[in-house]
């Protein structure tokens, strides 16, 4: 059911069994997936594909212009999957040319209220914004992942997979695959072991990966210590992600116990 105030502009792609809500706006480049209910005052513009069953909470604005004073109007992509819940006044830009073009959200995230993905960004699935929480740019969050309401997620920070932050937290280093971060500027507390858990992973992989983490992080060195890991610890599938992640990109910052 499309509302009769609700303003659609002919070019847009509405698939079957689409809900638009009262004085909802969606612009000519809108793709809009099977099943999905936008409810009332939504702004939808840019070169924007939305999935299937997604829920879009009023007063949200989906593809209008990056924040950044580099953009001048070229065209970039968002791109957004199926089964995702995006609350009231979230906001989530579109890619900009020196990053690609293209920002990405995946599938079956919540994004709560005012919670902001910017520019570039990279969003797994099953991610977890809580509110008010802002992605700076070029940002990249691993599946899973869960962040608490008010942390900021610093431009080009990678969040690992099944990792959580806690709340009112300033994101500026990388956290590790199913790390757990907190503090006023993060500092890495140890392992996500409830999260790990949940993923029925086996208690004998868990102690693998806890005793890994403590040789790991045991100086901050971390490039000496990787180096003294053991063949235990490296044919692990859950240690070798997390050096995978560390390793991936060796000029970003990664957060450890010694973080200040």
């Amino acid at each position: 059911m499309i509302h009769k105030t609700a303003i659609i502009d002919s070019e847009a792609k509405i698939e079957e069994n689409v809900q638009i809500g009262p004085y909802t706006v969606i612009g000519p480049n809108v793709e809009i997936g099977q099943g999905t209910v936008i409810q009332s005052h939504v702004n939808i513009t840019g070169q924007t594909k939305i999935g299937k069953n997604n829920i879009i909470y009023p007063f949200a604005s989906i593809g209008n212009d990056p924040q950044d004073l580099k953009f001048q109007g070229e065209e970039t992509r968002l791109e957004i999957g199926d089964n995702n819940k995006i609350r009231e006044y979230v906001t989530i830009n579109p890619g900009t040319k020196g990053g690609g073009g293209l920002t990405k959200v995946n599938n079956n995230c919540l994004f709560m209220v005012s919670a902001h993905i910017a520019h570039d960004c990279f969003v797994g699935n099953n991610v977890i914004l809580a509110n008010n929480v802002p992605l700076g740019g070029h940002a990249h969050i691993g599946d899973n992942a869960i962040i608490g309401g008010n942390s900021a997620v610093q431009q080009f920070t990678r969040i690992g997979k099944s990792a959580m932050i806690g709340g009112m937290c300033g994101v500026v280093r990388d956290i590790i695959p199913y790390g757990i971060a907190h503090g006023n500027r993060s500092v890495l507390q140890g392992l996500n072991l409830i999260g790990l858990r949940r993923k029925n992973i086996p208690n004998k992989e868990i102690m693998i990966l806890s005793n890994a983490y403590k040789e790991i992080f045991k100086s901050e060195n971390l490039t000496e210590n990787l180096s003294n890991l053991s063949n235990e610890f490296m044919n692990n599938k859950l240690v070798a992600e997390v050096i995978e992640f560390i390793e991936m990109d060796k000029k970003r910052p990664i957060c450890t116990p010694f973080s200040k």
